[in-house]
C-alpha cells in the first residue's frame, strides 16, 4: 500500500488528519513494522562497526513507526470512534511485542557492544557517547542479557501490560462519559457562577435535553464542588467522580491488581527489587527508596502547616454554619459538632474562606482571561524571552473544528516547528491536559523541524461569550506549552536524545517553570485584559490574586505528596497476600493526606491514568512533579532576580536546558544554568511553608 492510498504512510510534516480513517491504521502499522524489522535485520547482519551503521541505523529504524503510532494514539485519545478503537486495539499487541523484543535482542546488543570497543566509539563527541552508553544500559536493564526462557517471559509480560493498560485507559474514558446529571430545578444551581450555568445549559442543549447538564469533565465537576450551595449535588458528583471505573462494565479494579502483579514480576525477572527500582535507575532519583525519602522529607516539613490550615478551615465552616450558612439545602445540614469535614465540602468552604480572607472571587478574573488573549500573551512572552515567533495558520487540516494549528519561527523567520492546540472537552476525548510529539526534526533529516500537540479540557465558549478561563486554566496552558517549547526548541542531533526524551523527573522543569510567569504583572499585562473593555486587571484585583498563591498551599502540597506516595507504595511496598485488596490499601494511604473521611467506595486509583493508562507512564514516577517543582522554583529565582523578562536569562535557559534534550546528565544541565545544585528552600518559601 502506498502513501496515495494510505495517508498514514505519507509522513508529511502537516498530518493529513482529515484523510485518516480507521481502516488505514492496521495496514500502515503492519507495513511500517515490516520496514523497521528489515532495517534492524540489516544492522544485525552487517559486519561494519561504525556509528552510522549501528547507532545511526538504530536511531532511525523506527522513526516512521513511532510517528504513525503517535498520530493514531492521539486520535484514539481525542477523537475516538468504535472503529478507531477496534483498529488501535488490534495494532497495540503487535507494536508492543516488537518493542519488547527489540529491547531483548541479544544480537543487536552484541553489535552495539562490539562497536563500543572501536576507536571511533571511544572518540565520540559527548552527546553520541552518552547515546551509546544509555543505549547499552537500556538493553541491559530491559533484559538483553537474560536467558532465552526469561526473555520470552519478559516479552510476554510487556505485551500483556500494553493490553491491560490500554483497556484501563478506555474504561476510564467510557466510565467518565457514562455519567451525566441533568438538573431541571434552577433553584438547585444556587452558588454556581454564571459561566458554569451557561456551560451546563449548552451541554444539555447539545444533548437535546431540557435543563442543565453536569458531567465528570473537569470544568463541570470542579465548578460544582467549588461553588454549588446544594450539598446533595456536590456529594453526588464527588461520589461519582471518585468511584469512576470501579464497578460494572468499566471496572478497572481487576486490571489494577493484574498490572501491579505483572510489573512486579517483570522487575524481578530483570534483576530489580521492585518496579520502582527498574523505572528509576536512569532517572535523577536513581531508585525507589531515594524517591520515597524525598517525599517523606517534604511531607514532614509540610505537616504542621497542613494541620494548621485544616483547623482554620474547620473553625471557619463552623462559624459560617452557626450564622445559618448556605449549605443546608435539600435536607443535608452540616454537623457543626463534627471535628471533620465531608470531602465534598472542602473545596466549597475553602473558596468561601478565600473570598472572606482576601475579598477575592476566582470568577472575577475569568473575564480577563479569554483563550485568544491568553494564547497571544503566552506567545508574546516566549518572543521576549526566547526570540521565537508563533503564528496561527488556518489552512491546515485537522481532526476537529476546534483544533488550531500554529507555526513557530526563529529570529530569522525560519520555521523551526509547529503544533496543534486542542483545548476543549468532548465526549470522544479523554480528560486532563497533556503534550505530545509527532515529529522530531534533526539537522539534515527528513523535516529538520519539530511537530507537536498540546491538549487541555478548559471551559469552552458559551452564552455568546468567548472561552473565558480561570487562572488555574491559564497555568495549565502555560504548563503544556512549556513542554512544547522543550520539544520545539530542541537542537540535539540524536533523535533519541532530543526534546522531551529526558529523565521523567527532569521533564517537568520546562513546563512547571512556565507557570511562574502567570503570576507576574509584567507578563499578565501581555494578555490579561477584559474581553469586553480591553482593560487590564486592576491592581487591587491582581494583588488579591497574588496573596492567594499561598492559600492552603500545604493542602495542595500534601495532596500531591499523597498521590506520589501511594504510587511508590503500590510499586514498592504493596503485597496483596499481606495487604489485601488494593483499593482498600490505596484508600488508607490517601486518607493520611486528606482532612476528610473518605467514603468506602472511594476508588481514586481506578481513575489515576498517570499510573495505569500505559505500561510505564508515571508509574513509580509521580513523585517527578514535586521533584521538578523543587527544580523549577529554584531555577525561576534566576529569572526573577533578573527582572523576569530577561532575554539573557532566557538565552541561558535555552542553551542549558531547552535545546539540550538528554545530551548530558540532567543534574549537569541544571548546574550549568544555575551554577549550583538545587535547593528546596525556594519551593517552601514560595508556598509560604516556612516558619514565621
Amino acid at each position: 500500500m502506498n502513501s496515495a492510498a494510505n495517508p498514514l504512510l505519507a509522513y508529511t510534516f502537516e498530518v493529513p488528519f482529515d484523510a485518516i480513517r480507521a481502516e488505514h491504521v492496521e495496514p500502515a502499522v503492519d507495513l511500517l513494522l515490516a520496514r523497521s524489522k528489515e532495517r534492524l535485520a540489516r544492522l544485525r547482519s552487517s559486519s561494519e562497526r561504525t556509528y552510522a551503521s549501528t547507532l545511526g541505523v538504530l536511531d532511525a529504524a523506527t522513526e516512521e513507526l513511532e510517528h504513525v503510532m503517535a498520530v493514531v494514539g492521539h486520535l484514539e485519545a481525542t477523537a475516538t470512534t468504535p472503529a478507531l478503537r477496534e483498529a488501535y486495539n488490534a495494532i497495540q499487541p503487535k507494536v508492543s511485542e516488537f518493542y519488547a523484543g527489540l529491547s531483548l535482542d541479544g544480537e543487536l546488543y552484541r553489535v552495539l557492544k562490539e562497536f563500543s570497543e572501536t576507536d571511533e566509539a571511544k572518540a565520540l563527541d559527548p552527546a553520541r557517547a552518552r547515546f551509546l552508553k544509555q543505549t547499552l544500559e537500556d538493553f541491559r536493564r530491559n533484559g538483553a542479557e537474560l536467558s532465552p526462557d526469561d526473555k520470552a517471559k519478559v516479552e510476554k509480560l510487556s505485551v500483556e501490560l500494553s493490553r491491560l493498560t490500554t483497556q484501563y485507559s478506555q474504561n476510564l474514558l467510557d466510565a467518565t462519559n457514562a455519567f451525566e446529571l441533568v438538573i431541571t430545578d434552577e433553584a438547585r444551581l444556587g452558588g454556581l457562577p454564571e459561566s458554569a450555568r451557561e456551560a451546563a445549559r449548552e451541554s444539555a442543549s447539545a444533548k437535546n435535553v431540557e435543563g442543565w447538564r453536569f458531567t465528570l469533565q473537569q470544568p463541570s465537576y470542579v465548578a460544582v464542588l467549588t461553588y454549588a450551595d446544594d450539598r446533595a449535588l456536590r456529594e453526588q458528583l464527588y461520589r461519582a467522580y471518585n468511584a469512576r471505573a470501579s464497578s460494572g462494565q468499566y471496572d478497572n479494579r481487576p486490571l489494577i491488581a493484574k498490572i501491579l502483579e505483572l510489573r512486579k514480576e517483570k522487575a524481578r525477572l530483570l534483576g530489580f527489587k521492585n518496579f520502582a527500582d527498574l523505572t528509576l535507575e536512569d532517572r535523577m532519583a536513581k531508585d525507589g527508596e531515594r524517591a520515597k525519602d524525598f517525599i517523606k522529607q517534604l511531607r514532614e516539613a509540610t505537616r504542621p502547616f497542613y494541620d494548621r490550615e485544616n483547623q482554620a478551615l474547620l473553625d471557619f465552616r463552623n462559624e459560617v454554619e452557626a450564622r445559618g450558612g448556605s449549605a443546608r439545602e435539600q435536607g443535608t445540614a452540616v454537623d457543626t459538632e463534627s471535628s471533620t469535614f465531608q470531602p465534598w465540602d472542602i473545596s466549597y468552604y475553602s473558596e468561601k474562606l478565600r473570598k472572606q480572607r482576601y475579598d477575592f472571587d476566582q470568577e472575577a478574573l475569568r473575564p480577563y482571561f479569554s483563550v485568544d488573549g491568553v494564547l497571544e500573551g503566552m506567545f508574546m512572552l516566549v518572543s521576549r524571552l526566547y526570540g521565537v515567533k508563533v503564528e496561527r495558520r488556518t489552512n491546515v487540516a485537522s481532526y476537529h473544528k476546534d483544533v488550531r494549528y500554529y507555526s513557530v519561527l526563529d529570529e530569522q523567520g525560519t520555521e523551526i516547528g509547529a503544533f496543534y492546540a486542542d483545548l476543549y472537552p468532548r465526549d470522544d476525548k479523554r480528560g486532563g491536559a497533556w503534550m505530545g510529539d509527532f515529529i522530531t526534526g534533526l539537522p539534515g533529516g527528513n523535516h529538520g523541524k519539530h511537530l507537536g500537540v498540546m491538549c487541555a479540557n478548559a471551559t469552552p465558549p458559551s452564552g455568546g461569550k468567548p472561552a473565558l478561563l480561570t487562572h488555574q486554566d491559564v497555568e495549565t496552558l502555560f504548563h503544556e506549552f512549556g513542554h512544547l517549547l522543550h520539544h520545539l526548541m530542541g537542537r540535539a542531533e540524536v533523535r533519541s536524545l532530543a526534546g522531551t526524551r529526558v529523565a521523567w523527573d527532569f521533564v517537568e522543569l520546562p513546563s512547571m517553570i512556565m507557570e511562574n510567569f502567570c503570576w507576574e504583572r509584567s507578563v499578565l499585562d501581555f494578555f490579561a485584559r477584559h474581553y469586553e473593555t480591553n482593560q487590564p486587571i486592576p491592581d487591587a484585583l491582581l494583588q488579591k490574586l497574588q496573596k492567594t498563591r499561598t492559600f492552603r498551599a500545604a493542602n495542595m502540597q500534601m495532596r500531591q505528596l499523597g498521590l506520589a506516595g501511594v504510587d511508590l507504595a503500590l510499586h514498592i511496598d504493596y503485597d496483596p497476600t499481606r495487604d489485601g485488596d488494593v483499593m482498600t490499601y490505596a484508600r488508607a494511604f490517601a486518607q493520611e493526606h486528606t482532612p476528610a473521611p473518605l467514603p468506602e467506595e472511594f476508588a481514586m486509583i481506578a481513575g489515576f491514568g498517570h499510573l495505569f493508562a500505559s505500561p510505564v507512564g508515571y508509574a513509580a514516577g509521580y513523585y517527578s512533579y514535586k521533584w521538578a517543582e523543587v527544580l523549577e522554583a529554584d531555577a525561576f529565582s534566576r529569572f526573577a532576580d533578573a527582572g523576569v523578562l530577561s532575554r539573557e536569562v532566557g538565552a541561558a535557559f535555552i542553551a542549558s536546558v531547552l535545546s539540550r534534550g538528554n545530551e548530558a546528565d540532567p543534574m549537569e544541565l541544571y548546574k550549568t544554568f544555575m551554577g549550583r545544585e538545587p535547593s528546596q528552600e525556594a519551593l517552601m518559601k514560595r508556598a509560604g511553608l516556612v516558619a514565621a
